[in-house]
């Protein structure tokens, strides 16, 4: 294995299991370092190394959450599974829709999470669920197909997106929104993984180091999460979406 790997890839890895397992956007981190370092490979293969990487350390923050938040599975599962099912139709999309035409709408998008949760001080301090019943099961299932949709098209910024919905829509606080979030995206990566291993799209001995790295970043974000609660979630979600903003504004108008 290069030393660039160990000395990129891996460090790289580990600090977007940190950031994915508090608020999502680990991507942010660890897709430029695999262009970075293995920029020889196809894009496909370097998606399907990440995906394979980060659904680890998102799948141990979704269980050490399970244990220590009481999970709001009524809305979580059906989203996730939702999430799987339309995550499917999203990676068929590509063939047909230009991905380029969603970057202003999702910069928009990004905005509004980002001065919403500016505005309202008090959005998502109080853990107070919104829906039940089959209302809740409808809502759920519509958020999580629209997610999926939106991981498997595109991708960039799903456990930002997956936060501000749960928070903003079914009155989570934001403790509980990363936790619920980090459920349904792991049924986001496992739907991407069923077609990036099967077609050889990945770097078995670079993926297998990330996934160890990236679950030992996870441990500690999911502990620093636990331990300060909504308010420190609520600030990182701030900085994530903000660096969210700056590169898609950056990809956007160069």
């Amino acid at each position: 294995m290069s030393e660039s790997v160990l000395l990129l890839l891996f460090p790289a890895a580990f600090l977007a299991g940190l950031v994915d397992a508090v608020v999502g956007g680990g991507g942010l981190i660890q897709i430029p370092a695999l262009f970075a370092v293995e920029s020889g490979q196809s894009p496909a293969t370097l998606f399907g190394t990440n995906k394979f990487a980060s659904v680890f350390g998102t799948a141990n923050a979704a269980w050490r959450y399970a244990w220590r938040v009481r999970m709001p599975w009524g809305t979580t599962l059906p989203a996730a599974l939702a999430a799987f099912a339309f995550s499917y139709l999203g990676a068929a999309a590509v063939a047909w829709l230009p991905r380029e035409l969603l970057r202003p709408l999702i910069l928009l998008l990004l905005l509004f999470a980002a001065g919403y949760t500016l505005w309202h001080k008090d959005l998502g301090r109080i853990h107070r669920p919104a829906h039940s019943g089959r209302r809740e099961l409808l809502w759920a299932t519509l958020l999580g197909a629209l997610i999926g949709f939106y991981d498997g098209f595109f991708g960039p910024g799903t456990g930002s997106f997956l936060i501000f919905l749960f928070v903003r829509f079914f009155g989570f606080d934001f403790l509980h929104a990363s936790a619920a979030a980090k459920v349904v995206n792991v049924a986001t990566n496992l739907a991407a993984l069923g077609f990036f291993l099967p077609h050889g799209h990945w770097l078995p001995p670079v993926a297998v180091g990330m996934a160890l790295c990236n679950v030992g970043g996870s441990l500690l974000g999911t502990r620093l999460a636990l331990q300060h609660g909504s308010g420190f979630v609520r600030r990182v979600f701030l900085l994530v979406v903000g660096a969210l903003i700056l590169k898609f504004a950056w990809d956007t108008f160069r």
